[in-house]
């Protein structure tokens, strides 16, 4: 039995300098980072409140998951995240069989995102290709103008996601 606590205690020695940890709880980033700043994200979609939104919630997911303070003034932050949306694309997976109409979609945007030091110009952080997707279903029975609103909540749900990912991603490095 004591050869097997001397194996355990080995495993435990080297997985505790290995640099493991719980995925989503790391900060690979800078420790003189203190302060980011996220403007307005550039657009070449036709999708333009998809620009305020991410901003939006990718500001609510670092300040409720990190230590970093959010500046609106890049010249105040220690970084600036910046993000384009280069493509949103929205098309039906699911068909009413009754009236012939979709029922369900689904949302997928491509963001290009960069986290950069303000002071050095370093890049900290790029995704040149980052994806995201959201599905969704519409209500046949309603008009619409309902079909438009519930859009609106798949993009507020798919701007939630991007955030979630994205933060993990910038903190974790991958």
């Amino acid at each position: 039995m004591s050869r097997w606590n001397s194996y355990a205690g080995i495993l435990a020695l080297l997985l505790s300098g290995c640099g493991y940890h719980v995925s989503g709880k790391g900060d690979l980033l800078p420790k003189t980072l203190h302060s980011i700043c996220i403007p307005a994200f550039d657009n070449i979609t036709t999708r333009y409140k998809l620009t305020d939104r991410l901003p939006e919630a990718i500001t609510r997911e670092l300040i409720a998951r990190t230590r970093y303070r959010i500046e609106s003034d890049p010249n105040r932050a220690d970084a600036i995240l910046r993000g384009s949306i280069v493509n949103y694309i929205a098309y039906p997976t699911l068909f009413d069989q009754r009236t012939g109409r979709a029922s369900g979609l689904q949302a997928n945007v491509r963001m290009q995102v960069s986290l950069i030091e303000r002071a050095t110009g370093k890049v900290l952080f790029t995704r040149p290709t980052f994806e995201a997707k959201q599905q969704y279903e519409i209500n046949t029975t309603l008009d619409a103008r309902a079909y438009f609103e519930e859009s609106e909540t798949a993009l507020d749900r798919l701007s939630r996601d991007v955030a979630r990912a994205l933060v993990t991603a910038i903190l974790e490095n991958f």
